[in-house]
């Protein structure tokens, strides 16, 4: 279902014979330059410590790295839509700058048929793509020792000071009001895929998400609604007992978590997550599976929308539901995050199983 991706002293071998079989099946980052390259890059080849490797562009645009001007790794292969080289060549121009839907359309583009070609060639709108290329911006100025500005925040840099921001306006309410008021506590948990947001009370964990998820903004506003609590940042047992969790869960020691939850949700999307927590680790399940597993087959596509509404990342494991066929389709984290996490957990199910 996966391509395994070879070890990296293969891969390494493959860059410095430049052999095409691998190309468009792992890129390289060059930590000395901040770049990212196709193996088959006709620049001189770095040192075997200076270099990391990627599945997908993704990962490397994720990683800070922007993309080489000589090999173009976001051309992939074959010549890409007219529409799509035109507005990669603009933002390779421009990295910095923050491009709106407005600014495509002025170009005598159509959005949303920009947005379905960047989906299919890259798996990310342009937008998401510009984003991403202002975060490896905000990282170099942050390794030259500039200050984090409020352009690279709203970018969405996952720096402590930037995420703190970030999340702050996110959580919504001024220090002087909350006063009165039930708290939520919220913290960010740091992840070898990127931070995260835990938000608890003392007794359980309502959100786990990644920052980056387009749903949270809405995720918060209905826990806020449902709890008529007020959320600062601050530490409850279950963000704590959370973290450590997650950190045994990351270091392949184990896929279990105990911490107790509380989403928000319908009894049908509870019932659909209490089904997904039963879908062993190092296993994929498909919607219709998920759905015969609940005693209810015909709720295929009720399913797959709970699935999409779960607050609660990783522990609550929408990551382990693909299409029929076996494709990731999609997940709120990016589809890079779903593909890491079954990969993660199919080695970790084989150490496990072998001890």
């Amino acid at each position: 279902m996966l391509f395994q991706r070879p070890d990296d002293d293969t891969l390494y071998d493959a860059l410095i014979t430049r052999d095409a079989g691998y190309d468009g099946f792992a890129y390289v980052g060059v930590r000395t330059t901040g770049i990212f390259c196709r193996l088959t890059c006709t620049a001189r080849k770095p040192r075997r410590e200076n270099v990391q490797f990627f599945d997908t562009t993704v990962e490397c645009l994720h990683a800070g790295f922007r993309p080489c001007l000589r090999c173009r790794p976001m051309m992939g292969s074959g010549e890409p839509e007219p529409l799509v080289a035109t507005l990669v060549d603009a933002l390779e121009r421009a990295p910095e700058r923050r491009w709106l839907e407005a600014d495509i359309i002025a170009m005598g583009l159509d959005a949303s048929t920009v947005r379905r070609a960047f989906k299919r060639r890259f798996g990310m709108s342009f937008l998401e793509m510009a984003r991403l290329r202002r975060l490896g911006q905000a990282a170099e100025r942050l390794a030259s020792g500039d200050s984090v500005l409020e352009t690279q925040v709203e970018a969405g840099f996952d720096s402590g000071s930037g995420f703190r921001a970030a999340v702050t306006r996110l959580l919504g309410d001024a220090p002087a009001k909350l006063r009165g008021k039930t708290m939520l506590w919220a913290d960010w948990i740091e992840t070898p895929i990127g931070p995260m947001i835990a938000i608890a009370d003392q007794h359980a964990l309502h959100i786990l998400e990644f920052l980056e998820r387009k749903a949270l903004a809405s995720e918060v506003a209905k826990l806020r609604a449902a709890t008529g609590s007020a959320i600062a940042f601050g530490r409850a047992a279950p963000i704590d007992q959370i973290e450590a969790e997650l950190g045994a869960y990351f270091a392949g020691d184990t896929a279990e978590f105990t911490t107790r939850l509380s989403p928000q949700g319908t009894a049908f999307e509870r019932q659909v997550w209490n089904g997904l927590r039963r879908i062993p680790a190092g296993v994929a399940a498909t919607y219709s599976g998920v759905a015969a597993e609940i005693g209810n087959p015909a709720a295929v596509r009720a399913v797959g929308r709970a699935n999409g509404a779960n607050p609660i990342a990783i522990v609550i494991p929408c990551h382990r539901v693909v299409g029929v066929g076996g494709d990731l389709t999609g997940y709120g984290g990016g589809l890079w995050r779903k593909r890491w996490l079954l990969e993660h957990e199919r080695r970790m199910a084989g150490a496990l199983a072998s001890r």
